[in-house]
């Protein structure tokens, strides 16, 4: 017999989510935050205590009279997540528990490989070795790529380096390696995620990642937007305003690379752009195409999505810094209002791994409250046993 979850049931899910999201916190605090009645939230600890969600973590000390509250965490057994970001010259990989707590990462160069079975190989010893101090079951991997996602699973349009991962083989590859909850998403979106992660003041966003290509991500309502077509997010295709070429032939690193040795630039890297003296004119002429395919971007997003904020990530991010004032100069004199326009600083590897790490928890913490509802569910009316966590 199937039985609804009752009151009962999704006061004890308010207070996991309360729980999940803000540990270590007091009794009084879970009471603040959910707003039900001490002996609601005192039975739904016990009853989550006995599941093994929940346990005493230290007493908070009270002045004068008066009984201290004991501090309620997650335990470690819980089980954590893993967020990594596969980048086409670095990968970052990080474990934290269902907290958000950082468990362990790694920092590496991006292994050269031709072949997807490779790669997910190589990915699911990193993870394996982040995970090794980690306690309890793997809840959910979330892999990003210098690519558009659909689907969680199918990718399209990564770096040149990276054609091979094309399609959706990385996915199932690694979800069969893992034994677990794999998703994958672009860097963009994972960066993004990690903004958002940190002010959640944020609205409506969207973010430029001006890397090995050109990606883009944007947020409604502090919610990632996300097409049904892989075309969605695809701005590197839309005419740059400089010749013929399109803003990810003058805002991804390869694409500016090129036009810049076309220019007569002699460079070995892109980063040379800016750390070595070249001459005058050329470099100029360089920047300029830059600062004119930066502004047709940023023109293009704020008239069909009307963002609050605009923030720039990635490899490029240092030309970024160098052309923003004559960029905001262009933008307010050709549109009615400009939105604020941000450069991030971000750990190269790590910072995009960590929003991925933010998705994942969000996909954990939901799957967990779902789990403690359905087993309610598919109990006998007479003895529920403990959610199948």
């Amino acid at each position: 017999m199937t039985i609804n979850p009752t009151t009962r049931d999704y006061n004890k899910a308010s207070v996991l989510d309360v729980v999940l999201a803000q540990a270590p916190l007091t009794r009084n605090k879970v009471i603040e935050l959910t707003g039900l009645s001490k002996a609601t939230v005192s039975r739904a600890v016990e009853e989550l205590r006995a599941d093994g969600f929940v346990v005493d973590r230290g007493v908070d000390a009270v002045a004068g009279r008066g009984r201290p509250s004991t501090y309620l965490d997650i335990p470690g057994t819980t089980g954590y997540v893993v967020g990594v970001s596969f980048g086409a010259q670095t990968t970052g990989v990080l474990a934290t528990d269902l907290r958000g707590r950082e468990i362990q990462h790694v920092i590496v160069p991006t292994a050269t490989h031709d072949d997807v079975g490779k790669a997910a190989a190589w990915l699911a010893g990193l993870i394996a070795g982040v995970s090794q101090p980690a306690e309890g079951p793997l809840r959910q991997v979330v892999v990003a790529v210098p690519a558009r996602v659909r689907g969680g699973a199918e990718i399209f349009g990564p770096a040149e380096s990276m054609k091979y991962i094309e399609g959706s083989r990385l996915q199932r590859a690694l979800a069969d390696l893992l034994g677990a909850q794999v998703l994958l998403d672009s860097d963009a979106n994972a960066s993004l995620l990690g903004v958002l992660a940190d002010d959640g003041t944020i609205r409506d966003a969207a973010l430029f990642s001006l890397s090995s290509i050109l990606n883009f991500a944007c947020c409604t309502d502090h919610e990632l937007a996300r097409g049904s077509t892989p075309s969605f997010g695809d701005v590197g295709v839309l005419c740059s305003g400089v010749y013929d070429k399109t803003l990810d032939g003058l805002m991804s690193t390869g694409g500016l690379l090129a036009f810049a040795r076309e220019q007569g630039l002699d460079l070995e890297r892109i980063d040379d752009l800016w750390v070595e003296t070249h001459h005058d004119g050329v470099r100029a002429a360089v920047v300029e195409a830059f600062t004119t395919a930066m502004v047709t971007a940023v023109s293009a997003v704020v008239v069909t999505l009307d963002p609050e904020s605009i923030y720039f990530v990635g490899r490029l991010r240092t030309l970024v810094e160098e052309v923003l004032p004559e960029v905001r100069t262009r933008l307010e004199e050709r549109l009615p209002a400009v939105p604020r326009l941000t450069v991030v600083t971000q750990v190269l590897g790590l910072s995009t791994a960590r929003g991925a790490v933010y998705s994942c928890l969000t996909l954990a913490h939901a799957r967990l409250r779902e789990a403690l509802l359905d087993a309610r569910r598919q109990a006998p009316r007479v003895e529920q046993p403990a959610p199948a966590f």
